[in-house]
């Protein structure tokens, strides 16, 4: 794979992925969406379908890591660090190219959710829920979760623990069962396993923290919504942005240590 197909792959890649995936958050959460308050199972499936999607897609041209948790452990596992760079590079273009296609196919919606007194406040408001009122208070707007995580209790080492406990499990689960034969990337087998993968830590793991387990899924679409010009938005919360960036970091750097002593 060339440098040039590498970055590519993986910006194609990654805005499918959050595309698909920040547009299902997006279709559960906003006012005058169809699918509003559909619930967690049709987010951690919604999650699912978008890593197959983009895995099926981007995998002939870059291996479909789509995840630097992923493309650190493989660059661990082989020792190999050369495209480490052009990787996340296209990991993090391809996450705010994604995010902003959420924003442009939910246009109406934002404006609908975001100039909606009863979500946002202002005159005539009647009062906001205790959850709404703790969330602005710490900086996460209201529109925030389409875009990134937040832990519904804030607690900093059990929130990071979650996160690296969740990637370990997707990254080990792609070490040792999702690598093609060149063990670079996924294969076709692989990208379903991931998929079921992804589905089952969002239904098990998903609740302290809504389960980022990719740095590049959450910085990416958080400067997407620092950047959009967005009504009543709300802050990005950038006290928290350091733990789904550094956890999932983490979980994969584990998740390559296991596999090097256990199953290598």
């Amino acid at each position: 794979m060339s440098s040039s197909d590498i970055f590519i792959g993986e910006t194609i890649g990654t805005a499918i992925l959050i595309l698909l995936g920040g547009g299902v958050c997006a279709a559960v959460t906003l006012k005058a969406s169809k699918a509003r308050n559909a619930g967690w199972l049709a987010i951690a499936f919604g999650w699912g379908f978008a890593v197959l999607t983009a895995v099926y897609t981007s995998a002939p041209l870059s291996g479909a890591h789509l995840n630097p948790a992923v493309t650190l452990a493989i660059a661990i596992k082989d020792n190999d660090w050369g495209n480490v760079p052009t990787y996340f590079a296209g990991q993090l273009l391809g996450a705010m190219i994604g995010a902003a296609l959420v924003w442009v196919a939910y246009y109406g919606q934002f404006h609908a959710h975001l100039t909606d007194r009863e979500i946002v406040g202002g005159p005539g408001a009647q009062s906001t829920t205790a959850k709404a009122v703790e969330a602005q208070e710490k900086g996460a707007g209201p529109v925030l979760g389409v875009f990134s995580t937040g832990p519904e209790i804030r607690h900093a080492v059990q929130n990071l623990l979650t996160e690296v406990i969740g990637t370990v499990v997707l990254v080990l689960a792609i070490l040792t069962q999702g690598l093609n034969d060149s063990g670079k990337g996924l294969g076709a087998l692989g990208a379903l396993i991931t998929a079921l993968v992804v589905v089952s830590i969002g239904l098990s793991l998903g609740g302290p923290t809504g389960y980022a387990i990719n740095p590049a899924r959450d910085l990416g679409p958080r400067i997407v919504h620092a950047l959009l010009p967005l009504p009543n938005k709300g802050g990005s919360d950038w006290g928290y942005a350091w733990i789904p960036v550094a956890g999932p970091l983490i979980g994969g750097a584990i998740a390559a240590g296991i596999y090097n002593v256990a199953f290598a």
